[in-house]
């Protein structure tokens, strides 16, 4: 079933959804069911499956020079989402990137996820490799999420990049897009970063789901600013609950948020992580409660694998 069918179908009870990441190479599936079963009692009607693309790594050679290599440190998105839809008969959502795939390894990818009966994906373009200090795309790829949603939403409607193609299949793909209620860090402004959104809705995607924030008027905020553009589509957003003291630096750092000074401060005078992990418990239920009684339809967990705190959260929510 699609995303924007579950929202329908809730009829304005609140639901929940989680995200995951693939574990790393050399680990087995059974590491990602062990971050879902806990989970499961509050009956998500879909697991986001993260992709990460591949990294470059240097080796250096016994006659000095150095030799590239490409690394995928954490295959495995279109099995995971395969596994967890036949273990727990619910959708599985993929992330599809503009990064480390051209147009026609894209094209192939979704013919993968069209056999295997799923229906939604979130397409992103994805974030520079770690060798690189702004996004490249792949030769015959594409530069935009924008672009990407264009193709995924052509492959819908059965226009497939060989024109020669006769009796085309049409997929039926629920196509999402990410938000910025703090912007983008890329975009010169916020009303730039909702222009470019728009496009991406105009291109076929059709609901949209937010980076993490911890201010939730900077989310109401952002979806008065969409809908005064004239977007209408459903946004979802997401949450993460703080664990650790090291992540005061680090989500900044690494998503350009801004943490509230009354969280930053909870969490500076906690005595260890344990302590920092139920404030992040608290402040995210907090979050939750309020985005419910706003009439928020959907609230999407970035668990990343890690159940626990995001179970405590959910037993007082769902």
């Amino acid at each position: 079933m699609k995303v924007t069918q579950h929202i329908e179908k809730a009829n304005g009870k609140p639901l929940f959804s989680f995200e995951i990441l693939p574990p790393l190479k050399g680990q087995n599936i059974q590491s990602i069911f062990d971050g879902i079963d806990p989970l499961m009692e509050f009956n998500p009607p879909f697991i986001d499956v993260t992709y990460h693309r591949e990294e470059y790594e240097y080796k250096e050679l016994a006659n000095g020079l150095l030799q590239k290599k490409i690394v995928k440190k954490r295959p495995g998105t279109v099995g995971i989402c395969a596994g967890i839809q036949n273990k727990y008969q619910v959708d599985a959502i993929p992330h599809v990137l503009c990064g480390g795939f051209s147009k026609e390894d894209t094209e192939n990818l979704l013919i993968d996820l069209d056999f295997l009966g799923i229906d939604n994906l979130v397409a992103l373009r994805g974030d520079a490799v770690k060798s690189e200090t702004y996004f490249k795309a792949e030769k015959e790829g594409h530069n935009y999420a924008s672009e990407l949603v264009t193709q995924i939403s052509n492959l819908n409607k059965g226009i497939y990049l060989d024109e020669d193609l006769q009796n085309t299949n049409k997929t039926n793909f629920c196509i999402g897009v990410a938000g910025y209620p703090e912007k983008h860090m890329e975009a010169p402004s916020m009303d730039s970063d909702i222009h470019f959104l728009k496009q991406k809705i105009k291109n076929g995607a059709d609901y949209i789901i937010t980076q993490m924030f911890f201010d939730n008027q900077k989310f109401f905020d952002f979806v008065a600013k969409c809908r005064a553009s004239g977007i209408t589509v459903p946004i979802i957003p997401g949450l993460k609950p703080i664990a650790t003291k090291k992540q005061l630096n680090l989500i900044p750092h690494r998503f350009k948020v801004d943490l509230p000074d009354a969280l930053i401060m909870e969490v500076v005078k906690a005595k260890d992580n344990d302590a920092v992990k139920q404030i992040g418990i608290e402040w995210c239920t907090q979050q939750s409660k309020e985005l419910v009684k706003a009439g928020i339809p959907l609230l999407h967990y970035y668990s990343m694998g890690k159940a626990e705190n995001v179970k405590a959260i959910a037993r007082d929510i769902f």
